[in-house]
């Protein structure tokens, strides 16, 4: 059976960053003393818009990562996209918070739409057999 180093360390860094995604909602969920909801607190919507779109896109990742290395086709390359696309979502992490990170938002949609569009390619050139 096929290891896949590049989807088993991307799939632990997705969940660490996830975690950490996790505690920023916590964090403003206790400052603000906000159980359940939103209450419209704009600090805590951004935290978490920040993780649930992280949520919405790291799975695709993942899954084209799984299936890339598994054509035995990634080599070198897919280990540089997949800590390209981790650090893209740091940074629309930090950039949902508005302020003078807020760049990193744009900079990491950017990453994350790139990563999956060039991702979608290479799997289809695989499976069409041009790759």
């Amino acid at each position: 059976m096929e290891l896949l180093p590049v989807t088993l360390s991307s799939a632990a860094a997705a969940a660490i960053l996830n975690i950490w995604l996790m505690l920023r909602v916590g964090a403003v969920r206790q400052a603000e003393k906000i159980s359940v909801g939103d209450e419209d607190n704009e600090n805590l919507i951004r935290r978490m818009r920040a993780q649930a779109n992280f949520v919405e896109n790291a799975p695709f990742v993942l899954i084209l990562l799984a299936v890339i290395e598994l054509s035995g086709r990634g080599e070198p390359w897919l280990a540089w996209v997949a800590g390209l696309f981790i650090v893209g979502r740091i940074a629309h992490a930090f950039g949902m918070d508005g302020g003078s990170m807020q760049v990193g938002r744009m900079i990491g949609t950017l990453v994350s739409m790139l990563t999956l569009l060039g991702l979608a390619v290479v799997a289809a050139l695989i499976a069409g057999g041009v790759m």
